[in-house]
């Protein structure tokens, strides 16, 4: 449920608000709909909620709910679970981008867990990438839990299965 904050924001759940689920630095629209507010909500409340409470660390939200235009302009699929305001691509401070994207994996429920540019050896490299549509759940169901690792190279991202830290 989305309450608003007394700094006027919505707050989607006690650590997330709109704003920051919405924030671009493109200066495209990024309004998500109603229904698109629901599936930010749920995403705070049942993965990004329980990262906070578990690493006891605010959780930098690098991107998250990405209209068509902005998705199209950081050369996104349109089928990006962004869109749907499903996807979030987040980071902790002192927390390392593998060890965030394993404690995901290995507890939460999801539909993918990606370590995205992540380079091993390399303090604070990368992100990471974490969807969820309601019906994900642990230990994976109707396809779900996918794990990957993106690496960019010169000719663009390869996938690799798992966690590759």
């Amino acid at each position: 449920m989305t309450t608003a904050s007394a700094g006027g924001s919505i707050r989607l759940s006690p650590h997330f608000t709109l704003a920051e689920m919405t924030a671009t630095s493109h200066k495209l629209p990024n309004a998500p709909n109603p229904d698109e507010v629901k599936a930010l909500t749920a995403l705070c409340l049942n993965v990004l909620e329980p990262v906070r409470a578990h690493f006891g660390k605010a959780v930098r939200v690098n991107s998250g709910f990405r209209s068509q235009q902005v998705n199209a302009t950081v050369g996104s699929k349109p089928s990006s679970q962004h869109r749907k305001g499903q996807a979030a691509d987040i980071e902790i401070e002192g927390v390392s981008n593998a060890d965030l994207a394993k404690w995901i994996r290995d507890t939460l429920p999801f539909d993918q867990v990606i370590l995205e540019n992540y380079r091993k050896g390399v303090a604070g490299s990368g992100w990471v990438h974490v969807s969820w549509s309601g019906t994900a759940k642990r230990g994976g169901s109707k396809g779900v839990n996918s794990v990957l690792t993106m690496t960019l190279g010169t000719h663009g991202a390869t996938y690799t299965s798992g966690i590759n830290a």
